[in-house]
């Protein structure tokens, strides 16, 4: 298993040797680290495309991590950069969050207070679209989606287009062995573990549950109780990946809305 960015905790190998340079950038702005590491990492993705889409013809990587790991961000980095480089719909985005279950179905099963477990998705619904975007190139594949805002999932926010090479998804538990998150471990080409320190993600926890809750004790609580379990469950499975990314490897973008 392959680790990438500073110096990574005492169970991990030391970093290999330091990333070249990305792509170069606009006329008067110099590139921070983790930009150049973002380019990097959009590279490796573009890699991984070259050698198993001549292959296969479409290529799925993963992207996996406790809760707060920044899945989503570099999910949308590599998919951004991947389609400014290789033209658009090159790489496309199907993110676990889309197979959230709704309020109502959670309200029903008594699970609203778990949100985020694996209980609490349609784990089947996303291993059948994701064995739809290993195999069909045929058709647009409409990709469902997580709005905070809403707190729900929502339809068909994004596409897979038949022209479509690398499909970039990220979520939980996209390396944990239990069925069904074994038969969508078995479609990845590549799955990349997202390190972030505990204590960055329960702060990041924190203020997003405080966003919508507004009371700081139940945004504990639920950290406390749900978040953090969830993202134990998660570690365990660091192994299985192929590589790892810390966090200060992570682009700076604009928060997209993920509930992981």
């Amino acid at each position: 298993m392959h680790t990438d960015g500073p110096t990574p905790p005492s169970d991990a190998p030391a970093p290999g040797p330091a990333s070249a340079p990305g792509p170069t950038a606009a006329p008067n702005r110099a590139q921070t680290g983790a930009e150049l590491t973002g380019a990097k990492l959009a590279a490796d993705a573009l890699a991984l495309l070259h050698r198993q889409g001549a292959r296969t013809g479409r290529v799925l990587l993963g992207l996996t991590g406790p809760p707060a790991t920044g899945k989503s961000t570099l999910a949308h980095h590599l998919v951004t950069r991947i389609n400014e480089t290789e033209g658009p719909g090159t790489a496309a985005y199907l993110p676990l969050d889309g197979f959230h279950l709704s309020n109502a179905q959670l309200d029903r099963l008594g699970l609203r207070h778990r949100k985020g477990a694996p209980q609490t998705f349609d784990a089947l619904g996303y291993v059948t679209l994701l064995r739809r975007a290993a195999t069909d190139r045929f058709h647009d594949l409409y990709v469902p989606d997580f709005d905070r805002t809403l707190d729900e999932p929502v339809a068909a926010r994004h596409v897979i287009h038949p022209h479509t090479r690398l499909v970039i998804t990220e979520g939980n538990y996209l390396a944990n062995s239990e069925a069904p998150w074994s038969e969508a471990r078995a479609l990845l080409h590549s799955i990349w573990y997202l390190h972030t320190e505990d204590t960055v993600r329960a702060e990041r926890l924190l203020h997003r549950h405080l966003a919508s809750a507004g009371d700081r004790a139940a945004a504990q609580d639920r950290v406390d109780s749900n978040d953090h379990p969830n993202g134990e469950y998660v570690k365990s499975a660091r192994s299985a990946c192929d590589r790892v990314v810390h966090f200060a490897d992570l682009p700076e973008l604009p928060d997209r809305g993920s509930v992981l």
